[in-house]
């Protein structure tokens, strides 16, 4: 009878690109007449979002655009001034082969900023930004997933893949016109503006998306009085999301990225302000299927290769939810300040590894603490303070071997100042953690029987005795006798794949 194989085709997941693009940022601005003079620099801020990308065959083109925010005042006045202004970049990827499909994420960074005032009138401003590239795609391989005939053996696993992905984006505007609390100061400019999406909540109907969800805005303001005001307020969006060939089959998730916010007083009124953002909705959705494949073969009777191969079978990650508290130390005695009006802090430089244990996820980075605030002088100052953590986080099963990403922000900044005057803050910190499988499988790729003669044996019996060890694996028995893994089962009463205690076995010579 000769060999008959059957073949599946599993879809691997295949990194296209993976890199760091950097791009330098300058700035030479002159102040406009309306400005007040630079007497003392504040803060400058450098705020990097992707606003759009393509594939093109075996280019990636994205466009980067920098907002800049510098603050200063001036020495008549001690009202905070603002200068912003916008660099937009596009910049372009060779990624050595085409990607069509693919999966672009695009992750960019402000690496370092220096600036200083030239003279009263004129601003200088270097620095450099980066974004961290990764393009993934899918290739088709094909693997044994069943045999028979010619005596053949085989050894098989489940392997669980994305069969099928959905992936779109759609972009959203938001506008609305609020008013100011009684109890605040009238608005005589805007300072700066932070803008975050938290995750949305996603339902299927009739075979689109509703993606529901909120952003957190932070508005920073000079007040009346020369004062620092700071508003905080939450906008609220529903969308429906088109998804082609989307069903109750798929899981999905729809992960908002902040591409611009920008908050503004109305030239009517110090009392109104308009916020206008624009959100970009990442939809992924993922069909799972799971498939038998050969991990190894061999024939009890004739000689054969088998060939194999490394296959990445592209997997869908656990995730977890979960968060923890860092709190530090900031100042004490003379240096704590005079007020506070804001704090903020933001999580940079995130590392995730596994822990000792295998069942833990160690995430370290440096956490940097903001405040608007005035010191003892009677000086509007903004400084940061980086703070080092490290948190360990035990999780329900095993992950050893696995691999672990961590998307880190944070929902929450306070601050205390104690009857001994020292100025803590403590920052509520969330993390998502993505867990995926180890992603390499050896797999059958193909198998030759040589027909024309069979394997000897050093001896004629029908049972063979063996002296098994500890936790040895019935199929490499069975590969080293040429006999089926049933056989030795069955003339043993095992029911496990490995030997639990070791011991002797009975070998049954099968033809």
């Amino acid at each position: 009878m000769e060999l008959k194989l059957s073949r599946e085709t599993v879809p691997a997941a295949e990194t296209i690109y993976d890199g760091v693009q950097e791009q330098a940022l300058e700035m030479d601005y002159i102040l406009p007449d309306y400005c007040p003079d630079i007497f003392r620099l504040i803060r400058c801020d450098t705020v990097p979002v992707i606003t759009d990308w393509s594939v093109s065959g075996d280019r990636l083109t994205y466009e980067l655009m920098c907002d800049i925010h510098i603050l200063y005042c001036g020495e008549e006045d001690s009202t905070v001034q603002s200068v912003d202004q916008h660099r937009s970049f596009t910049r372009t990827v060779e990624l050595g082969r085409a990607a069509e499909p693919a999966e672009v994420r695009l992750v960019p960074k402000t690496d370092n900023i220096s600036y200083r005032a030239v003279n009263k009138r004129r601003l200088d401003m270097r620095g450099s930004v980066s974004v961290k590239i990764s393009v993934t795609g899918q290739q088709e391989q094909e693997v044994v997933s069943d045999a028979s005939g010619m005596n053949i053996q085989l050894k098989k696993a489940p392997v669980k893949f994305a069969a099928q992905r959905i992936n779109t984006v759609k972009n959203v505007r938001i506008e609305e016109d609020m008013e100011l609390m009684p109890a605040q100061s009238d608005i005589s400019g805007v300072l700066s503006c932070r803008c975050m999406a938290a995750e949305c909540d996603v339902k299927l109907i009739s075979g689109k998306l509703l993606a529901k969800g909120d952003m957190q805005a932070e508005l920073l303001y000079s007040g009346s009085g020369g004062t620092v005001e700071h508003m905080s307020f939450t906008l609220s969006y529903s969308q429906i999301i088109d998804a082609d060939g989307i069903d109750d089959s798929f899981e999905c998730a729809v992960t908002p990225e902040v591409v611009s916010c920008n908050i503004s007083a109305s030239p009517e009124s110090g009392r109104m302000i308009r916020c206008e953002a624009e959100l970009r909705l990442n939809c992924h959705a993922v069909k799972t299927a799971t498939a038998m494949i050969a991990e190894d073969a061999f024939s009890t009777v004739y000689p054969c290769t088998v060939e194999m191969s490394e296959i990445k079978a592209e997997q869908i990650p656990a995730v977890y939810n979960e968060s923890f508290r860092h709190s530090a130390r900031l100042a004490d005695g003379e240096a704590v300040p005079q007020t506070i009006y804001a704090m903020w802090s933001e999580p940079k430089n995130i590392n995730t590894r596994i822990g000792d244990d295998g069942r833990s996820v160690v995430i370290s980075g440096m956490l940097s603490y903001s405040m608007a605030a005035k010191d003892n002088a009677g000086m509007v100052i903004m400084p940061d303070r980086e703070e080092a953590f490290e948190e360990t986080i035990g999780l329900p099963d095993d992950i050893s071997g696995a691999h672990v990403t961590a998307e880190v922000s944070v929902r929450e900044t306070a601050y205390d100042i104690s009857a001994e005057g020292i100025l803590s803050a403590r920052a509520d910190i969330s993390a998502k953690l993505s867990v995926y499988s180890a992603d390499s499988i050896r797999a059958v790729t193909d198998i030759v029987i040589d027909d024309s003669a069979k394997k000897e044996r050093d001896g004629d019996y029908a049972i063979k005795l063996y002296f098994g060890n500890e936790n040895e694996s019935i199929w490499d028995i069975a590969k080293r006798y040429s006999t089926s893994v049933e056989a030795v089962m069955e003339e043993n009463e095992l029911s496990g794949e490995r030997l639990e205690n070791g011991g002797m076995l009975l070998i049954p010579i099968v033809s």
